[in-house]
């Protein structure tokens, strides 16, 4: 009884989870003329010229600026909600492209989650030692598709991290579980009105994973996220920190509360280098290391953007990890990260 009621409990949280990705991606998004890109003067002196109202039935009215007083022709659609979805996808990448004009232009650094809204697709590679001779091998470490639904939001949809755990006595190895992060932009300016950004997070973990590697339960993961730069877009240097906790819907016994502190300082040098430097501390309340908490510094080196092709890039980077405190859920680790930016 115990295991259908879980089993029910898990798919209510998965159908909610969908629902409010839904929500997030059909949010309305800022008219055209409130945010032309700056990278398109043209574009801001027709949005100027032009005022946008849309009128019951999602007509859309077009009212020439100074003309408010004479008739305005009407863009009358016939099957106005295939109409509007059609409309939100071909402006995607004009409003993920203002969304990333409004904030810095700062790396994603290789362990702490950047507060920027990023659009790529990301993957990532890690080689781990563990205490009692266990050394992992994580393939993907749950990155995935990065998606900017609207000009304050991002959706990142991640691929289930493959797990490979080795000792003296063999191998167990299997799927970790699936997760999923939402990020709500607050505040943000550009390198040349401020250079900084504040940002809050929902992160969901399904128990999808296999035996070895799921939690057997939902976890969720609310973090703040803010960063400040100095300097230019070309060259300088930033501070990009997130504070998060997670609960279990289940059994917080098995998993605690992990309270987890991530700052990275990353410089920017010869236009593609990023070399960094990150401090991870997480403390655990509940569960099995209830009271204890360890530290890592991880040092990092991240290349790119580089040109592809079209709007496409390419960035790579690479860092290794050590655990530095008495108490270690893991003693060191190399990452490799890629990175597709569009």
């Amino acid at each position: 009884m115990a295991n259908r009621a879980n089993v029910r409990l898990r798919d209510r949280c998965g159908s909610l989870l969908f629902a409010a990705m839904a929500a997030v991606i059909c949010a309305p998004t800022t008219t055209p003329n409130a945010a032309a890109s700056n990278d398109d003067p043209a574009a801001s002196a027709d949005a100027a010229s032009t005022r946008y109202s849309v009128s019951p039935g999602l007509g859309l009215k077009l009212t020439a600026a100074g003309d408010e007083g004479a008739p305005a022709p009407v863009a009358t659609e016939t099957g106005g909600g295939q109409n509007a979805i059609s409309k939100y996808f071909s402006e995607w990448f004009q409003r993920s492209d203002r969304a990333k004009e409004s904030q810095p232009h700062w790396m994603t650094p290789v362990v702490t989650v950047t507060p920027r809204l990023e659009q790529e697709y990301r993957y990532d590679q890690q080689w781990q030692i563990r205490p009692n001779g266990v050394s992992r091998e994580n393939f993907g470490i749950n990155k995935g598709l990065e998606l900017i639904p609207t000009e304050q939001t991002e959706l990142i949809i991640s691929v289930p991290s493959y797990i490979k755990d080795t000792t003296s006595t063999g191998m167990t190895e299997g799927w970790a579980d699936e997760t999923f992060l939402v990020k709500l932009r607050l505040l943000s300016e550009n390198e040349e009105h401020g250079n900084y950004i504040v940002t809050a997070f929902l992160g969901v973990a399904i128990p999808t994973g296999s035996a070895a590697f799921t939690t057997n339960q939902t976890v969720w993961t609310p973090t703040i996220a803010a960063g400040k730069g100095w300097g230019t877009r070309e060259s300088g240097f930033d501070i990009q920190s997130t504070l998060s906790i997670s609960y279990g819907d289940v059994n917080q016994a098995q998993i605690g509360e992990p309270i987890i502190w991530n700052t990275a300082f990353q410089a920017h040098v010869f236009d593609k280098l990023w070399p960094e430097i990150e401090f991870n501390y997480t403390h655990y309340e509940q569960g099995p290391n209830a009271g204890k908490s360890q530290s890592v510094i991880t040092t990092g080196l991240i290349l790119g953007r580089y040109q592809l092709i079209d709007r496409v890039k390419f960035v790579f980077g690479f860092a290794y990890q050590e655990a530095v405190s008495s108490f270690r859920t893991f003693n060191s680790s190399w990452i490799l990260s890629a990175r597709a930016p569009f």
